[in-house]
């Protein structure tokens, strides 16, 4: 097993040399976890809620009819927060090596949830699509656990000993599940997360070391299919309102225009925490898929740089923790996780600048939006988890090391018996 690590190693993609990073292979196992990861995730769930309320405090008289307060979508984003690090927690404890056993099971779950969507009284319609489950007292987005459960598919599907980087047939059998599963989500429809599940899939296997030619082949074959859907009324608007924002201000463009307003507002120190205009119904999902663009106006290009600099930072952490593994597995499930939310966090800046179409992807950790929260949060566990180090001892050695243990009670209590 060790050599076949060190092979997927070679022919894999490294972002470190392996002495690079200031603890190295010597110290692969660890007293604590990674203490900087947790500070980083928890510094920007701390400004998610502080960003939460400022972008909500204001409630337009249309909100105050419906009954709510100021305090409304503060108070459930805390809740989830509560929720969240639960399932930190929980990830946590759960052994890697569990959940490699856990793997095809948990993409099954996760596909039935994306399926369940579609039932009625079970999913729910919201502006003409159907992304959510009901949960009480809340919904649920499966197809942010589909990332989840994706990940660790390819984690364990990259690790196999029969994977090969050389053979179309290894490269193909995860797409095919990827296509699957984007085109239930496409039914929904969720072009965002259909995406980013295809840039989060090619970039695993990239890393694996999977032949060029084989991911630049699909991706050429891809375009007809890309273009039918881009084309779709509703899509090829966001295209021309990208290309031009300005020349649909009242239209399409509409949200971008804002946005940029909201960047331009905040220069270089902010306009101050609460100062927000922007977030006075000019910019339409203020606190969800757009509140980059409110931390732009509020704490400027200072801010907006150190949330970046932030989401750089746990990307290092995560890629470093994947570095100090001699497991297969646990190194693309490290890699694979760093890169599912750092990929989102990448998308949702590009969003807010006016660098990709508008598509809509929370921001990890920041955002309103308890599905993402919840799976983000579950990732940052199993991130600490490995960190730790504990998986990498081996269970052999350690049997071994309590039965030589028993014998010697046995011996012992022999020769006291002889004795007596």
């Amino acid at each position: 097993m060790i050599n076949r690590v060190r092979r997927n190693k070679l022919s894999a993609v490294t972002f470190f040399e392996p002495n690079s990073s200031p603890v190295t292979r010597d110290t692969l196992l660890h007293n604590t976890y990674d203490r900087l990861l947790l500070l980083t995730t928890f510094f920007l769930v701390v400004l998610g809620a502080l960003m939460i309320y400022s972008s909500t405090s204001v409630i337009t008289p249309n909100l105050e009819k419906k009954g709510i307060t100021e305090f409304y979508y503060f108070k459930r984003h805390m809740f989830t927060i509560f929720i969240g690090l639960g399932f930190m927690f929980l990830a946590c404890k759960v052994r890697p090596l569990y959940l490699k056993k856990m793997a095809i099971p948990l993409l099954i779950f996760s596909f039935i949830l994306l399926i369940l969507v579609f039932l009625p009284g079970i999913g729910v319609h919201v502006g003409g699509a159907r992304r959510w489950i009901r949960l009480w007292p809340s919904t649920f987005q499966p197809s942010e656990f589909v990332k989840l459960s994706m990940v660790i598919f390819l984690a364990k599907y990259l690790s196999a000993p029969d994977f090969r980087t050389d053979s179309f047939l290894s490269f193909i059998k995860p797409v095919l599940v990827m296509v699957i599963f984007q085109g239930v989500i496409l039914k929904q429809p969720d072009f965002g997360a259909a995406m980013s599940l295809a840039f989060l899939t090619f970039a695993m296997l990239f890393l694996s070391g999977t032949r060029l030619r084989y991911l630049f082949s699909l991706s050429l074959l891809t375009l007809p299919v890309l273009y039918k859907l881009v084309m779709e009324p509703y899509r090829l608007s966001r295209i021309k309102s990208f290309l031009d924002p300005w020349k649909y201000p009242q239209d399409s463009g509409f949200q971008l225009v804002q946005s940029f307003i909201a960047f331009g507002s905040g220069g270089l120190t902010g306009v101050g925490i609460g100062g927000s205009k922007q977030k006075l119904s000019y910019l339409p999902e203020s606190h969800t898929d757009f509140i980059f663009s409110i931390i732009g106006e509020e704490f400027g290009f200072i801010g907006v740089s150190i949330v970046l600099i932030l989401f750089l930072f746990l990307l290092i952490r995560g890629i470093s923790i994947a570095n100090r593994t001699r497991d297969g597995f646990i190194y693309y499930l490290a890699v694979g996780l760093s890169l599912m939310i750092s990929l989102q966090a990448l998308i949702n800046f590009s969003v807010a600048t006016g660098m990709v179409p508008t598509k809509g992807l929370p921001l990890p950790f920041i955002s309103y939006g308890g599905s993402s929260l919840l799976i983000n949060m579950a990732a940052i566990g199993i991130l600490l988890n490995i960190s730790k180090g504990e998986n990498e001892k081996d269970p052999l050695n350690k049997q071994r090391l309590i039965a030589r243990r028993m014998a010697r009670r046995i011996i012992e209590m022999g020769k006291q018996g002889s004795s007596g």
